[in-house]
């Protein structure tokens, strides 16, 4: 496996591209005018996801209980937009990820390992309580990063102002508990 990710990490040296933060930050706008032109939908991913979770919850519970749930009765699972939307993210970042040599599989990052240790179980558990807890706070939110931070910011949305404000400083608190003083500055 090392050897594998030494070649990657030589490929994707060799395919360095700059990129802007103000070109990118250009191309979401343009990717928001756009979803908002041919979709009439701003972008975002909970709502696919909680979509996703809607199969999910009828194989686990039954069909009946997912259907008449208050929470999963007005998002049915659907192939539309935001489906779409989720799956080209993940599509569009492991295309990315191949094309400029960094894919790499890494079910302990190094950094974890540095400050918790290599447990495997450890950093799953980990993972999924903080997933569960974003995803909890994105749904109570109205909207996810990319909802509120791309689509409510770029509407000058209030609410999505205050959202991504908290997000930055809950993340720069929660790194600095997590990781120490240093891995935040």
């Amino acid at each position: 496996m090392t050897i594998w990710t030494d070649r990657l990490s030589q490929r994707a040296e060799r395919r360095k591209v700059d990129r802007s933060p103000y070109l990118i930050g250009a191309a979401l706008g343009v990717l928001s005018w756009i979803a908002f032109a041919v979709a009439r939908e701003p972008i975002g991913v909970t709502t696919a996801l909680s979509r996703v979770g809607q199969p999910i919850a009828a194989l686990m519970f039954g069909a009946q209980a997912a259907a008449h749930n208050p929470y999963w009765a007005p998002m049915p699972f659907s192939w539309d937009y935001s489906m779409l939307f989720l799956v080209g993210l993940m599509a569009g970042a492991l295309v990315s990820s191949l094309a400029s040599g960094t894919f790499r599989l890494e079910a302990v990052p190094h950094f974890w390992r540095a400050r918790f240790g290599g447990s495997l179980i450890k950093r799953f558990v980990a993972a999924f309580v903080a997933g569960a807890l974003l995803m909890f706070g994105a749904r109570m939110a109205g909207g996810c990063t990319s909802g509120h931070g791309l689509s409510g910011t770029l509407q000058l949305a209030l609410s999505s102002w205050i959202f991504v404000i908290v997000v930055f400083i809950s993340a720069i608190i929660s790194s600095r508990i997590i990781f120490g003083r240093k891995a935040a500055s």
